[in-house]
């Protein structure tokens, strides 16, 4: 895969949905995920296809987006995508198949469920199936939601859709401070982890969070 060289490598635009455009690919899907590293709650992808005859101004890596702006555009590409699908997977499902496992499923679904389904597909370093298998060709592409508008407008959509969920979990767990740290290893959050121990929404397989699990009682 190659190297990002300067900083005009980083800037998100459409020239690699050009790209796929030329080849006769006319549905060109992005997909990325959000929650990957944090302690706490599902792990959201998305899959887009844009149109564009309808280009939307700002897109970027979502994390680089502030949470008005990020909730601006997502009702931008909801409006004016051609497809888009968003679909979690649980925390309990991340600790059973590994987090890596966890965001390539959550990416593989939300493709699947596209319609009409995309001729070609870009996402965010992450590869979907082996190469040369009779799938959907895709291209994996590092800080791909910096650099292409697709995968970006994905990178939107997961973590917005999660950030509103997380919102959710506060006001049942409000100990772990959610709605600000959106399930992150933040020290608010480690304080009331240490404090309460775990709940059933935290990934079990991760550390902290394993620390802090109850011993199993062994009579012997």
């Amino acid at each position: 895969m190659p190297r990002i060289r300067d900083e005009k490598d980083l800037q998100c635009t459409w020239r690699f949905e050009k790209q796929a455009y030329s080849r006769g690919w006319a549905y060109v899907a992005g997909c990325d995920e959000a929650g990957r590293g944090a302690l706490l709650g599902p792990l959201y992808a998305a899959a887009v296809i844009l149109d564009p005859s309808r280009p939307i101004a700002g897109l970027n890596d979502s994390k680089k987006l502030s949470p008005q702006c990020r909730e601006a555009l997502a009702l931008e590409i909801r409006a004016k995508a051609v497809s888009f699908q968003v679909v979690a997977v649980s925390a309990e499902e991340v600790d059973a198949v590994n987090v890596y496992q966890a965001s390539r499923l959550a990416m593989i679904r939300a493709i699947e469920r596209l319609k009409p389904a995309p001729h070609f597909i870009l996402t965010d370093a992450m590869p979907l199936w082996e190469a040369g298998a009779a799938r959907t060709p895709f291209r994996g592409l590092i800080h791909g939601d910096a650099r292409s508008v697709s995968i970006a407008a994905a990178s939107i959509l997961a973590k917005v859709a999660r950030d509103a969920h997380m919102q959710k979990l506060d006001s049942l767990y409000p100990h772990y401070h959610l709605a600000q740290n959106k399930g992150y290893g933040t020290p608010e959050h480690l304080k009331g982890l240490q404090q309460y121990g775990p709940c059933r929404e935290h990934r079990k397989s991760f550390q902290p969070v394993k620390d802090y699990l109850l011993p199993l009682f062994d009579p012997a």
